[in-house]
């Protein structure tokens, strides 16, 4: 079983002037089929937020993929790709192309040749995809100038949290980030990494500004609104996905940090995000194009 929205668009002329220009996007969750063998003729981000799978080369490699991670399709480069058999995961992607791409590209911020990217986190990229979803609505008369917008944010939110980043990134928030999922203490997240919990909330606050529960509850609750507006999970098993066993606990936690109660925020993501979910994923070589204002 899995649930799939997308929507593509088709920007004119003027647009491509942009630098970046937005083609796609889509939010996919569960038991995917494999993608490809195939190649595209424009860059594709896709953002696994949860679960693992596997990325095949042309030459035949096959590399594991374990979320967070990133994995770049690249123009001219076939490629072949799926979620762990009977497992799934949380993708989501941008579709992208634009006379930008060669700077970003020599910037290092895009990596063709580096198909597979370990993430620290996924909160600001599938923010900024869900930015690119919101702008999706149908009429939009903005909607490739926002959806441009985005994707520069999203190379740039995808480059902050790329795992390797050669500086400004502390280990200490990276372990923390890839384990903010786990059903584990502050306490036990600091045996975990050989410190007392005085020295975690010491590293915590000169890295982050705040104590380690608050940092590692800011990744839970963007992870769960994540969920709850990009999927149909039940509550209960979003307070499972982001580490609660008990998922009245989370609720009341959910309601009094956010604001809003677990499920009136889907029901408000639901009318702010277009299009709807299905058991059907287009055929790549023949997507639904949705055309603007200006261009029908």
């Amino acid at each position: 079983m899995y649930h799939t929205w997308m929507r593509y668009f088709t920007p004119g002329p003027v647009h491509h002037r942009l630098g970046l220009v937005c083609l796609g996007v889509g939010l996919q969750h569960g038991a995917l089929p494999a993608v490809g063998p195939r190649t595209l003729d424009h860059h594709v981000a896709v953002v696994i937020s949860a679960g693992s799978g596997w990325y095949r080369t042309p030459d035949a490699r096959t590399h594991p993929v374990t979320a967070p991670a990133l994995i770049w399709l690249a123009p001219g480069t076939p490629h072949h790709y799926g979620a762990a058999h009977g497992a799934g995961w949380d993708e989501s992607f941008v579709d992208f192309t634009g006379a930008a791409v060669t700077a970003y590209t020599e910037l290092g911020y895009i990596e063709p040749e580096r198909p597979v990217v370990p993430l620290t986190d996924t909160t600001a990229p599938r923010a900024a995809v869900a930015r690119i979803a919101r702008a999706a609505r149908r009429g939009n008369p903005l909607l490739e100038v926002e959806t441009s917008a985005a994707v520069h944010e999203l190379l740039v939110a995808l480059r902050r949290a790329r795992a390797d980043r050669a500086t400004g990134t502390d280990p200490v928030l990276q372990a923390l980030a890839r384990d903010a999922f786990l059903p584990l203490s502050v306490t036990q997240h600091a045996a975990r990494h050989g410190m007392t919990p005085a020295e975690l909330r010491t590293a915590v606050r000169r890295a982050a500004g705040c104590s380690p529960k608050d940092y590692l509850l800011g990744i839970r609750l963007g992870r769960a609104k994540e969920l709850l507006a990009a999927t149909e999970l039940p509550v209960a098993a979003v307070a499972r996905r982001v580490g609660y066993d008990d998922p009245a606990y989370f609720s009341r936690l959910f309601t009094r940090r956010v604001g809003t109660a677990p499920v009136r925020f889907r029901e408000r993501q639901g009318r702010a995000v277009p299009g709807g979910w299905s058991h059907e994923i287009p055929d790549p070589a023949h997507p639904p194009v949705i055309r603007s204002r200006s261009s029908a």
